[in-house]
């Protein structure tokens, strides 16, 4: 889920920015700073949305930078369990697909790509053995995370299922969505 976080902290600005407005060169150095920073408190920081207060600025003999007391929202994507997400098949596996899902990835294993029994072809594809859907690179797909680790801070892993009614292939929800008697029509 996405959320906007205020954050309060010492923001350093080096002598180089001091020609730059306050604002723009505190902006600047917090995007440095927080940009891309993962943690299992705030999740992935995607961008800074808004600068608040801004304190007086302290120099501290020997560094020459500026600290500024900065208040200051972050926008940041942090996956829940049991959150749905939509997402964009990235690459497929012998052992699963893996999905893009904005700023971070997460991994369906071959197990939960749908409720049927899963082959893997050399092209990269894989194949319901009794309802032939299928899952490739490029599929847009709806998913539940059902694991989120934060072990590796700066490889955080998801683990989501397809398995459930209502997830999946984009395509294959719509199909499932048309009434039995339409369907009889459609031939």
């Amino acid at each position: 889920m996405f959320y906007r976080i205020e954050v309060q902290d010492h923001i350093r600005v080096p002598p180089d920015l001091f020609s730059l407005e306050l604002e723009k060169a505190i902006i600047k150095r917090i995007k440095h700073k927080f940009e891309g920073f993962i943690s299992k408190d705030l999740g992935v920081v995607i961008d800074v949305t808004k600068l608040g207060s801004i304190g007086e600025g302290v120099v501290i003999p020997g560094d020459g930078a500026a600290y500024y007391n900065t208040a200051f929202e972050l926008l940041a994507f942090k996956p829940e369990v049991q959150e749905l997400v939509f997402g964009k098949i990235k690459d497929i596996a012998d052992f699963g697909a893996f999905i893009t899902l904005g700023p971070i990835e997460g991994m369906i294993h071959v197990s939960q790509t749908m409720d049927d029994f899963v082959s893997f072809s050399k092209d990269k594809v894989l194949t319901g053995k009794e309802s032939k859907k299928t899952i490739k690179s490029g599929d847009n797909c709806r998913a539940r995370i059902i694991a989120v680790s934060f072990k590796d801070i700066t490889n955080p892993k998801l683990g989501l299922t397809m398995r459930q009614p209502g997830l999946g292939r984009l395509d294959w929800l719509e199909e499932a969505a048309v009434p039995e008697e339409e369907k009889g029509k459609e031939k």
